[in-house]
C-alpha cells in the first residue's frame, strides 16, 4: 500500500474520532469547503459541510456515548477509503428521530465510502442498517401504543354498556326513543 493511501486511510481515522468526541472544530479541518454527502443523515437538510457538522450535533445531542468503531478499513482507487463500521450509543440525552431518551444503547452497521481530494475529504457515500433498525423500533412502539389504546377503548365501551338500562322506560305522555353513540 502507498503513502498516499495510508494518509487517507489516517485521515477518515481521524474523522471519526472527531466525530466520536464532537469536535466540530476538527471535522471542520479535515473536510473541504465544498464537501458533498451524499447520504444526508437525521438533522441534515443539505449535503454541505455545515449541514454535516450539525448532524454530528443532533447525534450528540440525543447520545451521551457515541463511538465510531471501524471494523474493516481499506484504501480504494481513485484516492478512495472504504470503511465498514458499527455506530454505538445510548439515546438518553434527548430525542432522536422521533424517539424520546429511554436510556438504550443503539448500533448502527455501515460501509462508508470516503473521497480524498488535496490531503482532505471531499465527498461521503454511506450504506447502513441505522435507519431500518430506528425505523423498526418505532413501529414496534407504536404498535405496542395502539394496543394499549385499543384495550382501554375496549374498557370504555364495556364501562358504557352497562351504564345503560337494561329496557326502555315507559313514561305516561312520553315517547322515549333510545340513541346510543359511544364517546370517544
Amino acid at each position: 500500500m502507498s503513502e498516499a493511501q495510508e494518509k487517507n486511510k489516517a485521515l477518515v481515522r481521524r474523522l471519526y474520532d472527531a466525530q466520536t468526541m464532537g469536535d466540530l472544530h476538527a471535522m471542520r479541518e479535515l473536510l473541504t469547503p465544498d464537501f458533498d454527502n451524499h447520504w444526508l443523515a437525521p438533522g441534515q437538510e443539505e449535503p454541505g459541510c455545515e449541514d454535516y457538522k450539525r448532524s454530528n450535533a443532533v447525534v450528540h445531542a440525543a447520545f451521551s456515548d457515541i463511538r465510531y468503531l471501524i471494523e474493516e478499513q481499506m484504501a480504494a482507487e481513485g484516492n478512495r477509503v472504504v470503511s465498514r463500521l458499527r455506530i454505538r450509543g445510548t439515546l438518553d440525552r434527548g430525542p432522536f428521530m422521533g424517539f424520546a431518551p429511554d436510556g438504550k444503547e443503539r448500533e448502527v452497521r455501515a460501509i462508508v465510502i470516503h473521497r480524498i481530494e488535496g490531503g482532505k475529504i471531499a465527498e461521503e457515500w454511506r450504506e447502513g442498517s441505522g435507519v431500518l433498525e430506528l425505523t423498526r423500533a418505532r413501529l414496534e412502539k407504536e404498535i405496542g401504543e395502539r394496543e394499549r389504546v385499543d384495550q382501554e377503548l375496549r374498557v370504555a365501551r364495556r364501562i358504557q354498556h352497562t351504564s345503560l338500562p337494561e329496557e326502555v322506560p315507559t313514561l305516561e305522555g312520553w315517547q322515549i326513543s333510545p340513541f346510543y353513540q359511544p364517546g370517544r
